[in-house]
Protein backbone atom coordinates (compact mmCIF):
# COMPACT_ATOMS: atom_id res chain seq x y z
CA UNK A 1 0.00 0.00 0.00
CA UNK A 2 2.83 2.42 0.38
CA UNK A 3 3.22 3.23 -3.59
CA UNK A 4 -0.50 2.64 -4.07
CA UNK A 5 -0.33 6.39 -5.19
CA UNK A 6 1.76 5.91 -8.13
CA UNK A 7 -0.01 2.46 -9.42
CA UNK A 8 -2.50 2.46 -12.13
CA UNK A 9 -2.66 -1.45 -12.30
CA UNK A 10 -4.83 -2.12 -9.73
CA UNK A 11 -6.86 -5.67 -10.44
CA UNK A 12 -10.28 -5.75 -9.79
CA UNK A 13 -9.54 -9.08 -7.68
CA UNK A 14 -7.15 -6.90 -5.39
CA UNK A 15 -10.20 -4.40 -5.00
CA UNK A 16 -12.46 -7.36 -4.45
CA UNK A 17 -10.17 -8.29 -1.24
CA UNK A 18 -10.50 -5.04 0.00
CA UNK A 19 -14.25 -5.87 0.19
CA UNK A 20 -13.95 -8.79 2.00
CA UNK A 21 -11.64 -7.33 4.24
CA UNK A 22 -13.48 -6.89 7.82
CA UNK A 23 -15.12 -3.45 8.35
CA UNK A 24 -12.88 -2.70 11.29
CA UNK A 25 -9.70 -3.79 9.65
CA UNK A 26 -10.56 -1.82 6.03
CA UNK A 27 -11.60 1.48 8.21
CA UNK A 28 -7.90 1.43 10.10
CA UNK A 29 -6.33 0.92 6.61
CA UNK A 30 -8.33 3.83 5.16
CA UNK A 31 -7.84 6.37 8.18
CA UNK A 32 -4.22 5.50 8.68
CA UNK A 33 -3.45 6.18 4.41
CA UNK A 34 -5.48 9.08 5.14
CA UNK A 35 -3.05 10.17 7.92
CA UNK A 36 -0.24 9.69 5.92
CA UNK A 37 -1.46 11.65 3.21
CA UNK A 38 -3.84 14.61 5.02
CA UNK A 39 -1.89 14.85 7.87
CA UNK A 40 -4.21 18.16 8.53
CA UNK A 41 -7.52 18.10 9.84
CA UNK A 42 -8.78 19.84 7.15
CA UNK A 43 -11.78 19.49 5.12
CA UNK A 44 -12.81 21.19 1.37
CA UNK A 45 -15.66 22.80 1.28
CA UNK A 46 -17.40 23.38 -2.10
CA UNK A 47 -20.77 25.00 -3.43
CA UNK A 48 -22.89 23.70 -5.97
CA UNK A 49 -25.39 26.59 -8.02
CA UNK A 50 -27.66 25.07 -10.61
CA UNK A 51 -27.00 27.41 -13.11
CA UNK A 52 -29.14 25.36 -15.57
CA UNK A 53 -32.10 23.60 -14.49
CA UNK A 54 -34.24 20.72 -16.16
CA UNK A 55 -35.08 19.98 -20.16
CA UNK A 56 -32.21 18.01 -20.07
CA UNK A 57 -32.08 15.58 -22.94
CA UNK A 58 -30.22 12.56 -21.31
CA UNK A 59 -32.44 9.83 -19.87
CA UNK A 60 -30.34 9.22 -16.46
CA UNK A 61 -32.63 7.29 -14.90
CA UNK A 62 -31.09 8.60 -11.42
CA UNK A 63 -32.22 12.83 -12.58
CA UNK A 64 -34.88 14.58 -12.13
CA UNK A 65 -33.96 17.25 -14.84
CA UNK A 66 -33.85 14.53 -17.42
CA UNK A 67 -37.04 15.51 -20.09
CA UNK A 68 -37.71 11.88 -20.29
CA UNK A 69 -39.35 12.28 -16.61
CA UNK A 70 -41.98 13.49 -15.23
CA UNK A 71 -40.44 14.86 -11.87
CA UNK A 72 -42.75 18.28 -11.59
CA UNK A 73 -39.25 20.25 -10.78
CA UNK A 74 -39.15 23.59 -11.31
CA UNK A 75 -36.69 24.64 -14.35
CA UNK A 76 -35.11 27.56 -15.78
CA UNK A 77 -32.89 28.45 -18.63
CA UNK A 78 -29.02 29.72 -18.01
CA UNK A 79 -28.87 32.37 -15.32
CA UNK A 80 -27.67 35.73 -15.70
CA UNK A 81 -23.96 36.28 -15.02
CA UNK A 82 -25.63 38.76 -12.02
CA UNK A 83 -27.16 36.13 -10.05
CA UNK A 84 -24.06 34.14 -10.34
CA UNK A 85 -21.59 36.03 -9.21
CA UNK A 86 -23.95 36.95 -6.35
CA UNK A 87 -24.10 33.26 -5.66
CA UNK A 88 -20.57 33.57 -5.77
CA UNK A 89 -20.15 36.11 -3.39
CA UNK A 90 -22.25 34.74 -0.78
CA UNK A 91 -20.68 31.32 -0.96
CA UNK A 92 -17.00 32.73 -0.24
CA UNK A 93 -18.78 34.80 2.98
CA UNK A 94 -19.14 31.27 3.81
CA UNK A 95 -15.92 29.72 3.83
CA UNK A 96 -16.10 28.39 0.76
CA UNK A 97 -12.83 27.72 -1.60
CA UNK A 98 -14.03 26.38 -4.57
CA UNK A 99 -17.36 27.48 -6.31
CA UNK A 100 -19.21 24.77 -8.84
CA UNK A 101 -21.47 25.55 -11.57
CA UNK A 102 -23.63 22.87 -13.36
CA UNK A 103 -25.65 22.67 -16.18
CA UNK A 104 -28.11 20.18 -17.57
CA UNK A 105 -26.73 19.91 -20.66
CA UNK A 106 -25.68 17.04 -23.21
CA UNK A 107 -22.96 19.14 -24.86
CA UNK A 108 -22.93 23.31 -23.94
CA UNK A 109 -24.84 24.98 -26.42
CA UNK A 110 -21.96 27.40 -28.70
CA UNK A 111 -24.94 30.28 -29.01
CA UNK A 112 -24.52 29.88 -24.63
CA UNK A 113 -20.84 29.03 -24.30
CA UNK A 114 -19.40 32.53 -24.27
CA UNK A 115 -21.79 33.49 -21.77
CA UNK A 116 -20.40 30.64 -19.34
CA UNK A 117 -16.56 31.72 -20.16
CA UNK A 118 -17.81 35.28 -19.23
CA UNK A 119 -18.79 33.71 -15.78
CA UNK A 120 -15.59 31.62 -15.51
CA UNK A 121 -13.76 34.93 -15.57
CA UNK A 122 -15.80 36.88 -13.83
CA UNK A 123 -16.09 34.27 -10.86
CA UNK A 124 -12.12 34.09 -11.07
CA UNK A 125 -12.48 37.82 -9.52
CA UNK A 126 -13.65 36.79 -6.90
CA UNK A 127 -10.97 34.85 -5.68
CA UNK A 128 -12.61 31.47 -5.62
CA UNK A 129 -11.44 28.03 -7.47
CA UNK A 130 -13.97 27.25 -10.37
CA UNK A 131 -15.73 23.81 -10.89
CA UNK A 132 -17.90 23.17 -13.94
CA UNK A 133 -20.41 20.31 -14.75
CA UNK A 134 -21.72 20.81 -18.52
CA UNK A 135 -22.19 17.57 -20.16
CA UNK A 136 -20.08 15.89 -22.92
CA UNK A 137 -17.29 18.66 -23.87
CA UNK A 138 -15.53 18.63 -27.52
CA UNK A 139 -11.76 19.16 -27.78
CA UNK A 140 -11.93 22.73 -28.52
CA UNK A 141 -14.40 23.67 -25.67
CA UNK A 142 -11.97 22.07 -23.35
CA UNK A 143 -9.47 24.27 -24.45
CA UNK A 144 -11.09 27.46 -24.28
CA UNK A 145 -12.57 26.40 -20.92
CA UNK A 146 -8.50 26.35 -19.77
CA UNK A 147 -7.75 30.05 -21.47
CA UNK A 148 -10.46 31.51 -19.18
CA UNK A 149 -9.53 29.97 -16.49
CA UNK A 150 -11.36 27.05 -15.40
CA UNK A 151 -9.56 24.93 -12.54
CA UNK A 152 -11.78 21.77 -12.30
CA UNK A 153 -14.15 19.98 -14.75
CA UNK A 154 -16.87 17.23 -12.72
CA UNK A 155 -17.79 14.55 -15.09
CA UNK A 156 -18.96 11.71 -12.91
CA UNK A 157 -18.41 8.23 -14.60
CA UNK A 158 -21.91 7.36 -12.32
CA UNK A 159 -21.32 3.65 -12.07
CA UNK A 160 -19.66 0.58 -13.87
CA UNK A 161 -19.34 0.19 -17.35
CA UNK A 162 -21.45 -3.30 -17.49
CA UNK A 163 -24.67 -1.86 -15.23
CA UNK A 164 -23.95 1.57 -17.34
CA UNK A 165 -26.65 0.43 -19.80
CA UNK A 166 -29.25 0.20 -17.00
CA UNK A 167 -29.16 3.53 -16.40
CA UNK A 168 -28.33 5.61 -19.48
CA UNK A 169 -29.01 5.07 -22.74
CA UNK A 170 -28.24 8.22 -24.53
CA UNK A 171 -24.68 8.61 -24.15
CA UNK A 172 -21.98 6.30 -23.59
CA UNK A 173 -19.47 4.82 -21.38
CA UNK A 174 -16.93 5.83 -23.59
CA UNK A 175 -18.18 8.95 -24.50
CA UNK A 176 -17.42 10.17 -21.05
CA UNK A 177 -14.12 8.84 -21.22
CA UNK A 178 -13.94 10.56 -24.30
CA UNK A 179 -14.83 13.86 -22.69
CA UNK A 180 -12.31 13.09 -19.48
CA UNK A 181 -9.68 12.81 -21.57
CA UNK A 182 -10.52 16.51 -23.58
CA UNK A 183 -10.18 17.23 -20.20
CA UNK A 184 -6.75 15.93 -19.17
CA UNK A 185 -5.64 16.76 -22.94
CA UNK A 186 -6.95 21.03 -21.99
CA UNK A 187 -4.62 20.40 -18.76
CA UNK A 188 -8.38 21.01 -16.45
CA UNK A 189 -8.31 19.33 -13.69
CA UNK A 190 -10.54 16.37 -13.07
CA UNK A 191 -13.53 15.59 -10.20
CA UNK A 192 -14.79 12.30 -11.20
CA UNK A 193 -16.47 10.02 -9.22
CA UNK A 194 -19.77 7.95 -9.00
CA UNK A 195 -23.09 7.04 -7.59
CA UNK A 196 -23.91 4.22 -4.79
CA UNK A 197 -27.02 2.51 -4.31
CA UNK A 198 -28.91 2.53 -7.74
CA UNK A 199 -29.71 -1.21 -7.28
CA UNK A 200 -25.95 -1.54 -8.43
CA UNK A 201 -24.42 -4.95 -7.27
CA UNK A 202 -20.75 -4.95 -5.27
CA UNK A 203 -19.16 -6.03 -8.08
CA UNK A 204 -20.50 -2.93 -9.98
CA UNK A 205 -18.79 -0.69 -7.34
CA UNK A 206 -15.73 -2.58 -7.58
CA UNK A 207 -15.35 -2.21 -11.52
CA UNK A 208 -16.23 2.02 -10.96
CA UNK A 209 -13.48 1.83 -8.82
CA UNK A 210 -11.27 -0.14 -10.63
CA UNK A 211 -11.92 2.43 -13.54
CA UNK A 212 -11.56 5.51 -11.67
CA UNK A 213 -8.14 4.29 -10.15
CA UNK A 214 -6.94 3.20 -13.40
CA UNK A 215 -7.27 6.12 -15.04
CA UNK A 216 -3.92 7.84 -16.79
CA UNK A 217 -4.20 10.47 -13.79
CA UNK A 218 -5.98 10.18 -11.15
CA UNK A 219 -8.71 12.45 -10.41
CA UNK A 220 -8.23 15.35 -8.41
CA UNK A 221 -11.31 14.94 -6.65
CA UNK A 222 -13.40 12.04 -6.36
CA UNK A 223 -17.10 12.87 -5.71
CA UNK A 224 -18.87 10.07 -3.96
CA UNK A 225 -22.49 10.33 -4.03
CA UNK A 226 -25.29 8.65 -1.78
CA UNK A 227 -28.22 7.97 -3.87
CA UNK A 228 -31.00 9.87 -3.43
CA UNK A 229 -34.57 8.51 -5.09
CA UNK A 230 -36.11 11.36 -6.97
CA UNK A 231 -40.13 11.31 -7.45
CA UNK A 232 -40.58 10.93 -11.30
CA UNK A 233 -37.65 8.99 -12.43
CA UNK A 234 -37.24 5.59 -13.05
CA UNK A 235 -35.32 4.41 -9.79
CA UNK A 236 -38.01 6.14 -7.66
CA UNK A 237 -38.15 3.23 -5.73
CA UNK A 238 -35.21 1.34 -5.08
CA UNK A 239 -34.51 0.23 -1.90
CA UNK A 240 -32.15 2.16 -0.04
CA UNK A 241 -28.27 0.68 0.43
CA UNK A 242 -26.66 -0.68 3.47
CA UNK A 243 -25.33 2.58 5.02
CA UNK A 244 -22.00 0.51 6.03
CA UNK A 245 -21.89 -1.06 2.37
CA UNK A 246 -21.63 2.90 1.48
CA UNK A 247 -18.59 3.61 3.92
CA UNK A 248 -17.04 0.29 3.09
CA UNK A 249 -17.11 1.96 -0.61
CA UNK A 250 -15.50 5.22 0.40
CA UNK A 251 -12.91 3.57 2.44
CA UNK A 252 -11.79 1.73 -0.22
CA UNK A 253 -11.73 5.01 -2.52
CA UNK A 254 -8.88 6.12 -0.08
CA UNK A 255 -7.08 3.13 -0.30
CA UNK A 256 -6.81 3.03 -4.15
CA UNK A 257 -6.50 6.75 -4.65
CA UNK A 258 -4.73 8.34 -1.59
CA UNK A 259 -3.76 11.73 -2.88
CA UNK A 260 -7.08 12.61 -4.15
CA UNK A 261 -10.37 14.80 -2.17
CA UNK A 262 -12.67 12.37 -1.79
CA UNK A 263 -15.67 14.45 -1.73
CA UNK A 264 -19.18 13.15 0.40
CA UNK A 265 -21.36 14.35 -2.13
CA UNK A 266 -25.25 14.17 -2.37
CA UNK A 267 -27.10 12.44 0.07
CA UNK A 268 -26.05 14.20 3.41
CA UNK A 269 -29.27 15.24 4.19
CA UNK A 270 -30.51 11.94 4.21
CA UNK A 271 -27.40 10.83 6.27
CA UNK A 272 -27.19 11.41 10.62
CA UNK A 273 -24.38 12.50 12.13
CA UNK A 274 -23.01 8.96 13.06
CA UNK A 275 -22.91 7.94 9.72
CA UNK A 276 -21.22 11.13 8.50
CA UNK A 277 -18.19 10.82 11.30
CA UNK A 278 -17.73 7.34 9.68
CA UNK A 279 -17.22 8.56 6.27
CA UNK A 280 -14.64 10.82 7.77
CA UNK A 281 -12.57 8.19 9.38
CA UNK A 282 -13.19 6.40 6.12
CA UNK A 283 -11.10 8.87 4.35
CA UNK A 284 -13.56 11.48 3.09
CA UNK A 285 -12.27 14.70 3.44
CA UNK A 286 -14.29 17.52 0.77
CA UNK A 287 -17.94 18.55 1.14
CA UNK A 288 -20.51 20.35 -0.69
CA UNK A 289 -21.97 23.07 1.67
CA UNK A 290 -25.19 25.23 0.69
CA UNK A 291 -28.82 23.83 1.26
CA UNK A 292 -29.74 22.56 -1.91
CA UNK A 293 -27.26 20.76 -4.47
CA UNK A 294 -28.98 20.76 -8.19
CA UNK A 295 -32.20 19.37 -7.12
CA UNK A 296 -31.68 17.78 -4.04
CA UNK A 297 -31.43 19.23 -0.44
CA UNK A 298 -27.97 19.42 1.53
CA UNK A 299 -27.41 20.66 4.92
CA UNK A 300 -27.49 24.23 6.30
CA UNK A 301 -23.98 25.88 6.18
CA UNK A 302 -24.03 26.53 10.34
CA UNK A 303 -25.48 22.68 10.53
CA UNK A 304 -22.60 21.72 8.80
CA UNK A 305 -20.12 24.07 10.48
CA UNK A 306 -21.31 23.05 13.56
CA UNK A 307 -20.66 18.97 12.74
CA UNK A 308 -17.30 19.12 11.69
CA UNK A 309 -16.28 21.45 14.83
CA UNK A 310 -17.83 18.80 16.92
CA UNK A 311 -15.51 16.45 15.09
CA UNK A 312 -12.42 18.41 15.33
CA UNK A 313 -12.04 19.25 11.64
CA UNK A 314 -10.95 22.76 10.03
CA UNK A 315 -13.15 24.35 7.88
CA UNK A 316 -11.15 24.81 4.34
Amino acid sequence: MENSEIRHNWSQEEITNLFALPFIKLLYQALAIHQKYFPNATIQISSLLSIKTGSCPEDCAYCAQSSHHKSMIKTHDLLNIETVIAAAKTAKANGVTRFCMGAAWRLPPEKQFEQILKMIKEVKKIGLEICMSLGMLTKSQSEALKIAGLDYYNHNLDTSPEYYKKIISTRTYDDRINTLKNLRDADIKICCGGIIGMGESVEDRISLLHQLVNFPERPHSVPINYFIPMQGTPLANVNSIDPLDFVRTVAIARILMPRSFIRLAAGREKMNDELQALCFCAGVNSIFCGEKLLTAKNPTVEKDRQLLQRLGFIWM
